[in-house]
């Protein structure tokens, strides 16, 4: 099996204390799934949002960041093993982001 990295990108946000707690029930209970399974390698962290640095470029230039639209900052990420991409990209399928209106990116993780 190869690796593959989920990256969530948007989704929106939780209206109370309560749905947030639902959504992370969601979350929990998907991520055992894929344990079961045999696909989850790391469950990941979700990321601070709104923190960050970034370096750029031959002058290694730091700025505060990352400023993109809310739909396309990194929000968290997962690291799980599958067949192939194919296998990958259905397996985040069952990602409960999908019901706020949030993506996943389904990247390889290339062997080196």
């Amino acid at each position: 099996m190869s690796e593959y990295l989920f990256l969530y990108r948007g989704g929106s946000r939780p209206e109370s204390p309560a749905e947030g707690e639902q959504i992370m029930q969601k979350w929990m209970n998907w991520m055992k799934d894929l344990e079961q399974k045999g696909h989850l390698k790391d469950r990941g962290q979700p990321l601070e949002p709104g923190q960050g640095k970034v370096v750029r470029g031959k002058q290694q230039t730091i700025t505060d960041g990352p400023y993109a639209e809310s739909k396309d900052v990194v929000g968290g990420y997962t690291l799980v093993e599958a067949n192939d991409l194919a296998q990958a990209a259905e397996l985040s399928k069952g990602c409960p982001i999908f019901e706020r209106d949030g993506t996943v990116e389904v990247r390889p993780i290339m062997q080196m």
